[in-house]
């Protein structure tokens, strides 16, 4: 008997049926948002609104996603978590779904010290914060920061968002920053305010507007500054709008593997004061893998300025510099271009460019753990930076963009650190400076956010 029930039982597969989720017919009923104190109902109303036009499963999971960006660009939640559940209920639709975001709000107060690291420079900087600080989202902050090269400053900041196309946000600002510029021999003290709008046309494509009053103070690092610094030390008030376009399709931005970058940034300056001037720079990286782990990279940059209004004029603090450990290598900090008794001027345009090989560690030491912070690099890097006096031929402005051009080879290890900031110890060559030009030849050490 047991043997005639084992032949009548016959193994039976499984089948699979996939059905689209677009047509799987549902629809919102309700939104719940759990964990929710300070921020104001308008504003959560308003960002789940959408949640109620989906028409189909489809819909639904991509119009949740879409919420929870909104709520996470508010600033306003330190966690978000989402659940989908089959409605309930007296009044729950036949193919309704209920959809619950717990959430966690940020502190009312958030303080600290923390490091800065800039360009070949770290600062230590002292903040507040007060997030969500009217429930819609809103910071309020100030912050206090003093560098490792004399650099300090202080600022005072209000942001809100926006809900809805372009993300927007609008932030205003009250600063006072101050610096050295030992390579030009002055000092550098700007008081002012600003208004920004910062918002994306299209997903992954960043826009600034921002406009800028400055109060600006020049004065003297010595008594051997030569005349042609001296001269333009002083004060000067400055108003500009500045725009800046950012698209960045980079898997890192600090040691990428595929991926392009590019930078625009425009200013235009007189709008009030006694400083005038049309400012345009462009930069643009793309990054190549060839091999396992082998990347090539290539980028190049270049701005020029001219000056603009009647009674206007611009000083040695808003030209163009070029050289230094994460720029043009084998040169000073701004060493390349024209220099008097040793200081450098700057110019009205410049160029670079460069090329980089990446490689893992040899042997790869600490592969898949640190070891994955480190890169070993052969580069090639030129440039040319002057007050070019362009026409409208342009193979004559070629050959006097690149009449004086600087170059230089090397090799040497580069540290992620975090992927917010790049450490470089290089071995440089300069194969070719002009008279003037302060070189670096040898081990050359380099710390910063930005690079060539």
């Amino acid at each position: 008997m047991g043997t005639v029930q084992a032949k009548s039982f016959e193994r039976q597969e499984a089948k699979e049926m996939q059905v689209p989720l677009d047509q799987i017919e549902a629809r919102v009923d309700a939104v719940f948002i759990d964990g929710v104190c300070r921020t104001k109902d308008d504003i959560l109303k308003k960002a789940v609104n959408e949640l109620f036009n989906a028409r189909d499963f489809q819909e639904v999971i991509l119009k949740t996603r879409y919420v929870r960006k909104q709520l996470e660009t508010l600033g306003a939640f330190k966690q978000i978590a989402v659940t989908i559940d089959t409605s309930s209920g007296p009044e729950a639709s036949p193919s309704g779904l209920e959809v619950t975001f717990k959430v966690q709000e940020v502190r009312r107060l958030i303080g600290g010290i923390n490091t800065l690291v800039g360009n070949n420079e770290g600062s230590m900087v002292v903040g507040l914060k007060f997030p969500n600080t009217w429930g819609r989202g809103e910071f309020v902050q100030t912050e206090y920061h003093y560098g490792t090269k004399h650099s300090s400053g202080f600022n005072i900041t209000v942001s809100k968002p926006f809900l809805g196309w372009l993300n927007p946000r609008i932030t205003g600002a009250v600063f006072q920053q101050a610096a050295d510029f030992p390579w030009s021999g002055f000092r550098q003290l700007d008081r002012g305010l600003l208004t920004e709008l910062l918002f994306e046309s299209t997903p992954g494509v960043h826009h600034s507007l921002r406009w800028e009053a400055l109060w600006r103070e020049l004065s003297c690092l010595g008594s051997t500054i030569p005349f042609i610094v001296r001269e333009e030390m002083g004060h000067s008030l400055k108003s500009s709008v500045k725009h800046i376009v950012t698209v960045d399709r980079r898997d890192n931005s600090i040691l990428p593997t595929e991926g392009s970058y590019f930078r625009l940034h425009q200013e235009f300056a007189g709008l009030g004061g006694d400083v005038g001037f049309v400012k345009h720079e462009a930069e643009y990286q793309l990054n190549l893998p060839i091999a396992r782990d082998i990347v090539l990279q290539g980028c190049c940059m270049a701005g020029y300025m001219m000056g603009f209004g009647h009674n206007k004029t611009f000083s040695i603090c808003d030209r163009f510099f070029l050289g230094g450990p994460l720029g043009l290598r084998g040169f000073q900090q701004r060493g390349v271009g024209p220099h008097v008794e040793g200081h450098s001027l700057g110019g009205e345009a410049y160029w670079a460019s460069g090329l980089h090989l990446y490689t893992p560690l040899p042997f790869r030491p600490g592969e898949g753990g640190i070891g994955d912070y480190f890169r070993t690099h052969v580069f090639a890097t030129a440039g040319n930076v002057d007050d070019f006096k362009f026409t409208n031929d342009m193979q004559q402005n070629f050959e006097l963009a690149t009449r004086n051009l600087r170059w230089s080879v090397g090799a040497g290890i580069v540290l992620s650190v975090g992927h917010i900031a790049r450490f470089e110890l290089n071995y440089c060559l300069p194969m070719k400076a002009k008279s003037g030009d302060r070189l670096n030849q040898g081990l050359q050490f380099g710390i910063g956010v930005s690079f060539l």
